[in-house]
């Protein structure tokens, strides 16, 4: 038996007319019968195809502005009944029901209304009601009703009807129903979210995440793994809305390494100085702030050249030609940006497999926004950590106070020690990394690690000294132990920031006191994991 089933009536009603003359010629030119309503049947009419008004299928008026008029049996009834079960049969002739073999619809564009900041009761009239149960109800009878919801399957669609004269398959109608529901559960889900916004509640009893695809990947962390890159409604600067110039497609590991050099330089104003950071493995290996963005990228580059082979790099501000030019003198991976000049894109242009994103802009450190991550049968949700500490708010608890050069420094290291690794230690000097220790199960093995990348750096540079010499270092999280502090002070630092609240804050603020380093505490700590 056959699994293709005809259409010879369809109901169309949409929110987005994209297209949709197009859909009614189609379906014109195969005889299919065409009821619609309200604003949709206008533009139909409008462009001379016939169409029979809802309430002519109902017998029943539009009431209260528009809220009823397909949430009528006539109208359900022609979309759920069974064709081959004889009770249907019946109660169809009996209550002069007819088929509807074609839904087309799309939803009150709702989220819209929340992205232009429309008020409540605006936002309560553009949730759709009887669009989402029609949608529901032919979905659920896709063994003989065809449902579009996404005016991009509405090319695949005539395909089908053209391919089978008329009549759609089985496997079609499952795969619209699929993306029905979908559409009608990320529907909900907007309006769900929104709901709880205004309500104010952190922590809702069902937590709902929706993503829209933006591409499938060729592979996860590793190639056995499957993957995909999905965006949510975010609608602030991101990675997931970034317009890609040039390159191959960006592999998982790419994405997630442009995200946190990203989320990393958005902790730099776009006004203030030219801001790189360069990531390797979602860890930073060089980050700083110069004049202008050319300057920047080579202070950056200066903390660990070897780490930088291969990278990503993130900027706060325009690419520029030189340097475009200056970071095409290495293999780098990624470059993510506002925006790039168009001697700039002519620089990439050369490199072809260089990819090349722009955002439009840099998002705020302080956008509220929550963090999700799996666990065994559920997941974890929190607040992302967009704690910013100011200088006024910092407890000087040593004898010898920071010079300004040195304040400035530590602020400096702690905004970068936020986005590497637990446990971090980041030692910065002249607004640059001079050495990054990250993710290690000791903070001491974090200091070593740091201090001795300094060393090799100083060699390749042709230094007598080590880069940390004179650098303000942060931890991430307190010393438990004056172990650390001591390789920081024997590695040439003189200035420490970091959260304290150790049991032994004491013990470590004599040994800060006794070496002459100067050191604040945050009373906040920046674990990453």
């Amino acid at each position: 038996m056959s699994d293709l089933y005809p259409i010879k009536r369809a109901l169309l009603s949409v929110s987005d007319k994209t297209d949709i003359t197009k859909i009614a010629d189609a379906l014109c030119a195969h005889g299919i019968e065409i009821i619609s309503t309200g604003g949709s049947a206008e533009a139909l009419r409008a462009s001379n195809i016939p169409v029979k008004d809802i309430s002519e299928l109902t017998k029943f008026p539009e009431m209260m502005n528009g809220r009823v008029k397909t949430l009528h049996p006539k109208v359900h009834g022609g979309l759920l009944a069974l064709r081959d079960e004889s009770s249907h049969i019946s109660a169809m002739k009996k209550h002069k029901i007819s088929k509807i073999d074609l839904l087309v619809v799309n939803l009150y564009p709702f989220k819209n209304a929340v992205a232009r900041g429309a008020d409540y009761e605006t936002c309560i009239e553009n949730i759709d009601v009887g669009g989402p149960a029609m949608i529901r109800a032919g979905a659920k009878n896709h063994k003989y009703v065809t449902v579009i919801t996404d005016t991009s399957d509405y090319d695949i669609f005539l395909n089908e009807l053209n391919i089978n004269k008329g009549f759609t398959s089985l496997s079609f109608r499952k795969k619209m129903a699929y993306k029905a529901y979908a559409h009608t559960a990320s529907y909900d889900a907007s309006i769900s979210r929104w709901m709880n916004e205004q309500e104010k509640d952190d922590h809702p009893q069902q937590m709902i995440e929706v993503g829209s695809l933006v591409q499938s990947l060729r592979y996860g962390e590793n190639p056995h793994q499957r993957a995909a890159f999905y965006k949510n409604d975010d609608s602030s600067f991101g990675l997931a809305s970034a317009i890609q110039h040039q390159g191959k497609e960006l592999s998982y590991n790419n994405i997630n390494d442009t995200d946190a050099a990203f989320e990393l330089v958005c902790e730099f104003e776009q006004s203030a100085k030219s801001a790189c950071a360069i990531i390797k493995h979602a860890n930073p290996c060089g980050v700083a702030t110069s004049a202008n963005l050319k300057e920047a990228y080579k202070s950056a580059f200066n903390c660990d050249r070897t780490s930088a082979f291969g990278g990503v790099v993130a900027l706060n501000q325009i690419l520029d030609r030189s340097t475009a030019e200056e970071i095409c003198s290495i293999f780098t991976e990624v470059v993510i940006a506002p925006g790039a000049t168009e001697e700039a894109l002519e620089i990439f242009a050369k490199n072809k497999n260089l990819r090349l994103l722009t955002t439009g802009g840099i998002k705020s450190p302080k956008d509220k926004r929550k963090t999700i991550r799996n666990v065994s049968g559920g997941f974890l949700v929190q607040d992302a950590d967009t704690e910013i500490v100011l200088k006024t708010k910092l407890d000087i608890v040593t004898k010898r106070k920071p010079t300004d050069l040195e304040l400035e420094d530590m602020l400096f290291a702690w905004k970068v020690a936020k986005h590497v690794k637990s446990n971090a230690i980041v030692y910065a000097k002249n607004n640059a990394t001079v050495g990054i220790g990250a993710g290690q199960m000791s903070r001491v093995d974090s200091c070593r690690i740091a201090a001795q990348k300094s060393v090799e750096m100083a060699e390749t540079l042709a230094l007598d000294f080590p880069l940390t010499k004179g650098s303000a270092v942060a931890s991430d999280a307190f010393f438990p132990f004056s172990d650390g502090l001591m390789v920081a002070a024997e590695a040439g630092a003189t200035a420490i920031i970091q959260p304290g609240g150790s049991m032994r804050d004491e013990e470590i603020i004599k040994a800060a006191d006794e070496a002459n380093l100067a050191m604040a505490f945050t009373g906040v700590r920046h674990f990453r994991h």
